[in-house]
């Protein structure tokens, strides 16, 4: 694994190829305050409260945003899940993200924590409608493909097409494919948070998509995955039915 750092931007490699992530696996997380809040403060009451209404609102819809508090006490947090999870599956996420990311970042004013199948964020700084550049990390597949300039061409026109029909759908979200060859499919998954402004979607995953030769340069599968949008590729089917 390598990791690097560069002006807030983050870089992790997964073996996909061997590591199959599962409901209750982190992919990655972020502490992104430094500031600490107090164990039986007004910071932790309203955290506690968002976290109540991001359980009961994000699940019948995939996505939920909301701030409570004001002043130095007030906290805001969305709650993002994949657009082919169930409910069912959204809400354990959602839960076991906000269990996690309290380990991961304890009494912390602001983290970031992502899931296969679902995102969480909170901070004490207002984000909502706001592309997030800052909190993002890439996984690739440990397998490179033997025609690599033809295969990048075609993996960055499928996100590229996914990313404008996401910018259109209700949902922010868009799945498609490409054939490769006769032998090889192409599988793509785009989706975006639903507190961007209209074109926003777009802008988010055209500079998440210019980061692929950086992350994903001639191989089999990878991801851009950020704190307002992301993107992935496989070549094999990924999406629930």
């Amino acid at each position: 694994m390598y990791f690097s750092r560069t002006t807030l931007l983050y870089m992790l490699v997964f073996t996909l190829l061997l590591h199959k992530v599962v409901g209750d696996d982190p992919l990655y997380h972020f502490c992104t305050s430094s500031e600490n809040y107090a164990a039986n403060g007004p910071f932790n009451t309203n955290l506690k409260h968002l976290m109540d209404f991001l359980f009961i609102s994000v699940p019948p819809f995939g996505f939920g945003f909301w701030s409570v508090g004001i002043g130095e006490t007030r906290v805001n947090g969305l709650a993002l899940c994949r657009g082919d999870v169930s409910s069912t599956d959204c809400k354990s996420c959602v839960v076991e993200a906000n269990s996690m990311i309290r380990q991961r970042c304890p009494y912390k004013k602001g983290a970031i924590i992502w899931y296969d199948h679902c995102l969480l964020k909170y901070s004490k700084e207002e984000f909502f409608g706001k592309i997030d550049n800052k909190n993002k990390f890439y996984m690739w597949n440990v397998r490179s493909v033997y025609d690599r300039v033809s295969f990048n061409q075609k993996t960055k026109k499928l996100i590229s097409r996914l990313s404008n029909e996401a910018n259109y759908s209700p949902l922010l979200y868009a799945t498609g494919e490409l054939e490769v060859d006769d032998s090889r499919t192409l599988y793509g998954l785009v989706q975006c948070t639903r507190d961007l402004p209209f074109f926003d979607c777009k802008k988010c995953l055209d500079t998440a998509t210019s980061e692929l030769p950086r992350c994903c340069d001639g191989r089999e599968g990878g991801r851009v995955i950020g704190g307002s949008c992301n993107f992935r590729y496989e070549l094999y089917p990924f999406v629930n039915a």
